[in-house]
């Protein structure tokens, strides 16, 4: 067990380092929030997010980018630590290497479309008119990717099944691949969305990843322990630097990724019950806003005066940071319940 404590510390300390340097090189990059009115997805300006959010202009975005990058790195070097050591890489799949490759592709492919999204923001964005990628093509995209992991658990490691506590395993064939892709899709999204307020997305993401850690190891799955361990130890580091009032955001590039992969992980250990759970904040995030949007196209008016919810509380008058730590508050609990849940036989 220490070997995976040892690598969320190691994790947290090479991100510590790099990430002064690296908000300084995104400032040199003028890759920061612009002084723009942002829009839905609609196409309809948002005043209420603006109102609360425009002195956060200038704030460097692109956080993501480094979590990404040394979570690849340094969990590629702890498999070669691994292999050089003769260390058993125990699995609970036949192949390794097609789950090593599934949670790699998405973690990888979702931050890449995020940095092209990020760059529609920041570089390509003129005179009001075009505000990163347009939702039909990003989330056609995004159902793409999901669809290729979902392919791959179903075909490489065989799951085909869904585990309901106090009901059993329910075996659906194929059709886990369109139920998972929805899945994928639905967290990378209910991420970005939660995303809104500093600390927020970041703060629970931690808290959630910590129980699918703790039940990784339960299960003795060597891959995704070493994957979660060095994936933590950036997003600690990432949070120090998020908490109010933020020095740097996730953008695209980070919410994107970290959310697909967050639910293909679930997927991974056979946990997706508790998966919807243990995020159970960002289904929340998300189920606002859904709703908020099928009311605005179907209805013509809005259910809720804002969405999703986060933004609501704040324009009830709730301050940022009451926000951000009521809601780490309830991801503990989810946590709590989530975990509860997956260790139920």
């Amino acid at each position: 067990m220490s070997i995976y404590f040892l690598a969320v510390f190691i994790s947290f300390l090479l991100n510590i380092i790099l990430i002064v340097p690296f908000i300084n090189f995104l400032y040199k990059l003028k890759f920061q929030r612009l002084a723009q009115k942002t829009k839905d997805v609609f196409n309809k300006y948002t005043p209420v997010f603006d109102r609360y959010h425009g002195h956060k202009v200038g704030t460097p975005v692109g956080g993501g980018i480094l979590t990404v990058t040394t979570t690849v790195f340094l969990f590629a070097f702890l498999l070669l630590l691994f292999i050089f050591f003769n260390k058993p890489l125990q699995s609970n799949f036949p192949s390794i290497i097609a789950e090593i490759k599934i949670i790699l592709f998405a973690f990888i492919a979702f931050a890449l479309l995020g940095v092209f999204d990020d760059l529609s923001k920041i570089f390509f964005w003129q005179k009001n008119q075009f505000h990163g990628l347009r939702i039909r093509y990003k989330l056609l995209i995004e159902i793409v990717l999901a669809s290729i992991v979902s392919w791959w658990l179903f075909s490489d490691l065989k799951i085909s099944f869904f585990y309901i506590p106090f009901f059993g395993v329910y075996k659906i064939g194929w059709w886990f691949i369109p139920i998972s892709t929805f899945i994928i899709v639905s967290f990378a999204n209910a991420v970005n969305i939660t995303d809104g307020l500093d600390g927020l997305a970041s703060g629970v993401l931690t808290i959630a990843l910590i129980s699918f850690w703790v039940i990784s190891r339960s299960i003795l799955d060597v891959p995704t322990s070493l994957f979660i361990s060095a994936w933590l130890g950036g997003l600690i580091a990432f949070l120090y630097f998020n908490i109010p009032p933020a020095r740097l955001f996730l953008g695209d590039t980070g919410a994107l990724s970290f959310g697909a992969t967050f639910a293909v992980i679930g997927l991974v250990l056979g946990k997706s019950f508790s998966l919807t759970i243990i995020g159970g904040v960002f289904v929340i995030e998300i189920f606002t806003s859904l709703v908020q949007l099928l009311g605005k196209r179907f209805l013509h008016r809005k259910i809720f005066p804002v969405a999703p919810l986060h933004l609501w509380l704040q324009a009830k008058g709730w301050e940022e940071s009451k926000i951000v730590m009521r809601f780490w508050v309830i991801a503990i609990l989810f946590a709590f319940i989530g975990s509860m849940l997956a260790f139920l036989k």
